[in-house]
């Protein structure tokens, strides 16, 4: 059977938007479009190359930004100060988007802990987990991109990221996941990718990942910010 992962029951456009914003620690108000726009198109290609199903919407935010990015450029001949800022149009649905999912991810806190993210006499082990204080940091399909492109580049900097589906099962990646987690509590995320792995592979795996958390059978998430990212199957008593 071939898995196609929909990356907008994932996240949407404003989110890669936001997650690039955060990661180069620009000011919302100030967004260096040219520079935004080329890693928001770089992202696109990315998913593109592990066929992921860009939505509509994702095309149509790039559309916005390779616009808003010719306007900027255009020499400015207009007189007074009344002419708005063109990174408006994708600065005010920001604005709109952080407080909506402000208040959305504050009301999800509770059932997030409710589902029992550790099982019951989970015992961490010396130099894999550590258990954080609080609730663990949920973990974004692009914070998770950006950990899977930085393994690549290391590991595999010379292989072009592409993937055709007949190379590797997801579906038999899937089950590789969940024996891993059969057979330890829980795994960081580089454990997936180990040495001699092709790039087919490696995305296949990825992409599997990915599918197991869409069927709720899987956690990914960061007991602090600074800590690594770890992966755990969720217990079946607490499943969706």
């Amino acid at each position: 059977m071939e898995y196609e992962i929909k990356l907008d029951v994932f996240e949407g456009p404003l989110d890669l938007l936001l997650h690039l914003i955060r990661k180069n620690e620009v000011d919302i108000f100030d967004i260096p479009i040219a520079s935004i726009t080329d890693q928001y198109l770089e992202y696109l290609e990315i998913m593109k190359a592990m066929n992921m199903d860009v939505a509509g919407d994702f095309l149509v935010m790039a559309s916005t930004l390779v616009h808003i990015k010719s306007r900027m450029l255009l020499p400015d001949n207009s007189e007074g100060d009344d002419q708005e800022d063109p990174r408006m149009e994708i600065t005010r649905p920001l604005l709109e988007y952080m407080a909506f999912k402000g208040v959305s991810e504050e009301l999800n806190k509770r059932p997030l802990l409710e589902r029992e993210i550790f099982a019951r006499g989970f015992q961490a082990e010396a130099e894999d987990i550590a258990l954080p204080a609080e609730a663990p940091l949920s973990v974004s399909i692009f914070q998770l991109m950006d950990a899977f492109k930085r393994l690549i580049e290391r590991s595999l900097p010379s292989e072009a990221l592409t993937f055709r589906s007949e190379d590797w099962s997801i579906a038999e990646r899937m089950e590789y996941i969940m024996e891993r987690l059969r057979e330890k509590t829980a795994l960081f995320f580089e454990d997936l990718f180990g040495e001699n792995k092709t790039i087919a592979e490696c995305i296949a795996t990825f992409l599997a990942l990915l599918e197991l958390v869409n069927r709720g059978l899987l956690i990914v998430f960061q007991p602090g910010p600074e800590n690594r990212i770890q992966l755990m199957a969720v217990p079946e008593g607490s499943r969706a």
